[in-house]
This record gives structure tokens, C-alpha cells and sequence, in this order.
């Protein structure tokens, strides 16, 4: 069992204020996999503290010293990829294939990309004789979740070191163990002492005290919407930044001129992909009514024959188990919602999947003939749970696919790009994929409405770590 209950602030390890042992489970096995400490106020001070010192030169730094040291750790992490996806698999429960695949190549994607960005990015524009500078912002307060752990530590840290910012992470204490392998890798590259700081807890303490601090410069959140809302809340009498990466019931529209066969079967891998847990998952299937019959046999069929559940260490396992027994719990509650509801259950359903005695597994789970009033069509299921909601009209899609408190990402399926892109026109999100196709580290990702504000990814994700000063008459004679 591995033992993290150090914290790393002011370049080095130190030990917590006060001892607060916290227990990280393998959802795969139930057992306890890792001890790691919760911090509190004190620690968050310390931390504050030691980035707020190493903001007054870090900040001054040349890009090609902050080039050089992205690419240093990007060195570094690519050595410990192993590392990192068995940490992955082990805090969260993605099937190792996933996590080395998928998981860790996604944290080491966003440094490789901000090196990338940082060489040619303008942080000067001249108007006139005036210019316009763009200046890191400062402290960041920097706090993230277990569902994509290092994908969303390495979209926020990789371009608030890029730009000249210090920062403090909050990782999830539920699944905290990459993030740990992320300090030693920032640690052995050379990152300057008080540049990264990480401090575990839980969110109304340490993320809390975070939020709150009159020295932390700006927060970004990933997580639910609700603890964005918080985050906010908490942050507003500082009158700090805040960008928040929220929930998401995202639309996935198959037109009537859609091969239905590739649509729904891309659909349905997608939705079960990381067991569900992402938030831009596409959970709404929007179906042509004559069609829906068709479409249930063949998303029964795909999560019959093409999902594998089972052991996370096994590299033939596709789909492993929700993150923790409160996830569990509800989605359960979510699956049992549905059928009081009426919606028609395709396959699926409540328990555990046949052949499964132990850990946090969800039968993967297609409902039909559900309406957008219905639970599993209004709430983030957060698991392998997708839904299919019949239309008469390509307007009446629309209609529905916009009538969520979300706008993360929408998906549109059409044989005639054309048609797809007009479609997406009028999609309200900030991803929209278009017969399955998905950006790259360069393109922005964020969401419209309570799914969030500002964007992270390539060189929009520097911007929120950025103020804009204008100096007047910069060249004046």
C-alpha cells in the first residue's frame, strides 16, 4: 500500500500541520490502495505564501527558460508514463489500457503542446504608438477531479507555468495518486522552488481556504457544477478570476441522413467510454422516431458484444468501475429513477454486471423512449448510463438538444457535412464533433451556460492565466 501524506511546497516535501489521515480505495477491489493527509488553512497559507515569493522572479523569466523547462519535464514524465497510468488505474479504476493510453498520454499531451504554443506565442501588440502587453496574473489557485486526473492538472499547470504564474493544486482526494507522480516529475525537472505547490484535502477546507485567499490571483475548477458554484461564491469578495470547467448532459443528434448503423454504434462506445465518467459525454442520443426501434437493437447489441468488463489490470478490459461507492450509489438511484419514470429499458439496469462479486461496477445501461423532462435526461449520471430520446423533426431536436442548464459539448451524425455543420450552428456548446471526429491538445474546450466559462487546451488555455496591460505611448518620440 503507498503511503502520500507529505505535502510538496516551497520545492520540497513537509510534513502536514496536523495529522489527517485519509483512506484512497481501488474501486476495482474496495480495498484501501493508498493513505495520503488531508491539509488545512495553515498549509494552504504555507503554500500561498511560497508561490507568492516565487511569483516576483518566475514571472520575469525568459520563454525560452520556461520552454526549456517544459521540455525538461516533458522528458521526465515520459519516462514515468508507467508510473502514472498504474496510479491512474489504481485511484480511479480506468482499465490500464485506458489509463496508458488514453489517461497519462493525455496529461503529457497538454506540456508537450504548451512548449509548443509558448515558442511563437505574442505576449506584446503594438497599436500604434502604444502597446499592449499580456502579463501572467499571478498565484493560481488550481483544483481539479478524479475523472480525467491528470489530464485536468496537466491542462492547468503546463500553461500557468508557460506563461510565468505560480500556483497551488488541490488534486481530488479521492483519487490524488498521479498527481503525487506529477510533483516529482515538476520536481525533478527543476520547476523553481514556490512555482508548484500541492496541498491535498478535501474541497471545504483546503479548497475552500483556496478560494478564499487574498493572495491567491485567480482559481480554476473542474468538478461539478454545483462545487463551481461554491468556488465562486467563495471567491467574489477578492474579486479574483475564476474559469470553471463544469457538468454536462451533451446531445449526440443523429439526422435522418445519418448512417444509422456507425452513428449509434459510435455513439454507444463513446457514452461507455472511461465507464461514463466524462463530462462531455454524449448521454442523450437524439433519435428519428421511425428509427428508434432500429437504433435500440443496435446499441443492445454493441453493449452486449463490444464491452468487456473486468479486472483493471487486464489489457482486453474495456470497461472497469465508477469511482467510488457514493458514485456508485447514485447512479444506481439514477437507473432506478429511470424505470419508475417509464423509460424503456434496453439493456442493462440495476446491480452488478453477471460474473461481478466485488468493486463499483455499473451494468452498462441504454434507456429508450425517454422524454426531456424524465431524471436520466435532465441529470449528470456521471456512468455508463445512456439515454435515447425520440424526435418527429429535425427543429424539434434542435429544441431539445438545447433544453438543458448545460452546453459542454454536442455531437451531430449526418452523412452530408453540410447538413451537419448547419446543425451545429445551432447547437448552444462549446465542443461540438461532428460524425465522431475529436480536437486535438490546440483546440479550446470549455463549455456555455452552468457548464462553464473560459477555456483551457493549447493557446486558449493560456488566456485566463493572463491580465492585459496597455502602456501609452510606449513609442512615442
Amino acid at each position: 500500500m503507498r503511503e502520500y501524506k507529505q505535502f510538496y511546497i516551497n520545492g520540497a516535501w513537509v510534513e502536514p500541520t496536523t495529522a489527517n489521515d485519509f483512506e484512497v480505495f481501488d474501486p476495482a477491489t474496495e480495498e484501501v490502495c493508498a493513505t495520503i493527509s488531508l491539509g488545512n488553512e495553515t498549509d494552504v497559507d504555507k503554500a500561498v505564501a511560497a508561490a507568492k515569493a516565487a511569483f516576483e522572479t518566475f514571472s520575469q523569466t525568459s520563454i525560452d527558460e520556461r520552454v526549456a523547462l517544459l521540455e525538461r519535464i516533458v522528458e521526465i514524465y515520459k519516462r514515468r508514463l508507467g508510473d502514472v497510468a498504474e496510479a491512474i488505474r489504481l485511484e480511479m479504476g480506468a482499465p490500464i489500457k485506458l489509463a496508458s493510453t488514453a489517461q497519462a498520454f493525455a496529461g503529457l499531451g497538454h506540456i508537450v503542446e504548451a512548449a509548443k504554443v509558448l515558442k511563437t506565442y505574442a505576449f506584446t501588440e503594438d497599436l500604434g504608438e502604444h502597446r499592449v502587453v499580456k502579463e501572467p496574473i499571478g498565484v493560481c489557485g488550481l483544483i481539479t477531479p478524479w475523472n480525467w486526473p491528470l489530464n485536468q492538472v496537466s491542462c492547468k499547470v503546463a500553461p500557468a507555468i508557460a506563461v510565468g504564474c505560480t500556483m497551488v493544486l488541490k488534486p481530488s482526494e479521492i483519487a490524488p495518486l498521479s498527481a503525487y507522480i506529477y510533483a516529482e516529475i515538476l520536481h525533478e525537472a527543476g520547476v523553481p522552488a514556490g512555482v508548484f505547490n500541492l496541498v491535498n484535502g478535501d474541497g471545504p477546507t483546503v479548497g475552500t481556504a483556496l478560494s478564499v485567499h487574498p493572495d491567491v490571483d485567480m482559481m480554476s475548477f473542474t468538478g461539478s457544477t454545483r462545487a463551481g458554484s461554491l468556488v465562486a461564491q467563495n471567491a467574489a469578495p477578492t474579486v479574483k478570476r475564476v474559469t470553471q470547467e463544469l457538468g454536462g448532459k451533451s446531445p449526440n443528434i443523429i439526422l435522418e441522413d445519418a448512417d444509422l448503423e456507425a452513428a449509434v454504434t459510435r455513439g454507444v462506445l463513446h457514452m461507455y467510454n472511461n465507464t461514463g465518467q466524462s463530462c462531455n459525454a454524449p448521454s442523450r442520443m437524439l433519435v428519428p422516431r421511425a428509427k428508434l426501434a432500429e437504433a435500440e437493437a443496435i446499441a443492445a447489441r454493441v453493449t452486449e458484444t463490444m464491452v468487456t468488463i473486468g479486472d483493471t489490470a487486464d489489457e482486453a478490459t474495456t470497461m472497469g468501475p465508477v469511482v467510488s461507492k457514493i458514485q456508485w450509489d447514485k447512479i444506481q438511484g439514477l437507473i432506478n429513477k429511470g424505470i419508475e419514470e417509464g423509460a424503456k429499458l434496453v439493456c442493462g439496469g440495476p446491480g452488478l454486471p453477471e460474473g461481478i462479486a466485488r468493486g463499483y461496477y455499473v451494468r452498462p445501461t441504454v434507456f429508450s423512449e425517454v422524454n426531456n423532462d424524465m431524471a436520466v435526461a435532465r441529470e449528470e449520471i456521471f456512468g455508463p448510463v445512456l439515454t435515447m430520446l425520440p424526435y418527429d423533426s429535425e427543429e424539434e431536436a434542435i429544441r431539445i438538444a438545447n433544453d438543458t442548464p448545460y452546453g459542454l459539448a454536442g455531437y451531430v451524425q449526418s452523412e452530408d457535412i453540410e447538413h451537419a455543420r448547419r446543425v451545429a450552428a445551432r447547437i448552444r456548446a462549446g465542443n461540438i464533433h461532428l460524425n465522431g471526429a475529436s480536437g486535438g491538445m490546440d483546440v479550446p474546450f470549455g463549455g456555455f451556460k452552468q457548464s462553464g466559462n473560459g477555456r483551457e487546451w493549447g493557446a486558449h488555455g493560456f488566456t485566463d492565466y493572463l491580465e492585459i496591460k496597455a502602456i501609452e505611448g510606449y513609442s512615442a518620440a
